[in-house]
């Protein structure tokens, strides 16, 4: 048998609409991050992407193909979380979730950790620009696989602002009057 959870507290900055850019916002953030993970997926699919490893194409085996797999689904699991920020599970934990079931979310908490996972993906994607744009990557790529790739890792650097503002719009909506 659990213990019984303290149902969540109304407070009166909860239940307040997000604005309508945020909500946008918030929705673009897994549509930014979803070609990538295409072109991940593609990749491990043996999809001729026009990358080269030594002259040959290039292919993950093994326990790469499933960190490559993983990495696409975490990608898009945290990218979806933003829509939290826009919606009631933002304000309270839903019922499934073990030990906060039904709780209210603390907002410092929900900012925090938002704005945490905003900087991390803008240092991490930005560093990854760099690496492929300017030092050329750790593949070679055909004039239009090197296009291709572009067109599916440069929609990742909106996901950090992206995050940043609509953890803001959040952070007035829940913890300013």
């Amino acid at each position: 048998m659990s213990p019984a959870v303290a149902p969540a507290t109304a407070h009166p900055r909860d239940g307040r609409p997000a604005p309508t850019w945020a909500v946008r916002a918030a929705h673009l953030i897994p549509l930014a991050v979803l070609p990538s993970g295409l072109w991940r997926l593609a990749l491990v699919a043996g999809v001729p992407l026009g990358a080269y490893e030594h002259g040959a194409p290039a292919r993950t085996h093994g326990w790469e193909s499933v960190y490559v797999v993983s990495l696409t689904v975490v990608s898009e699991a945290l990218a979806l979380l933003s829509l939290g920020l826009v919606r009631r599970w933002g304000e309270v934990f839903p019922r499934w979730l073990p030990l906060v079931s039904g709780r209210r979310v603390p907002p410092p908490f929900a900012v925090t950790v938002a704005t945490a996972g905003a900087v991390g993906v803008t240092l991490v994607w930005a560093y990854a620009a760099w690496g492929i744009i300017v030092r050329g990557g750790i593949l070679g790529f055909s004039p239009t696989g090197f296009a291709l790739l572009l067109t599916c890792y440069v929609p990742l650097l909106l996901w950090g602002p992206l995050l940043l503002a609509v953890t803001l719009a959040y952070h007035r909506r829940r913890c300013r009057d």
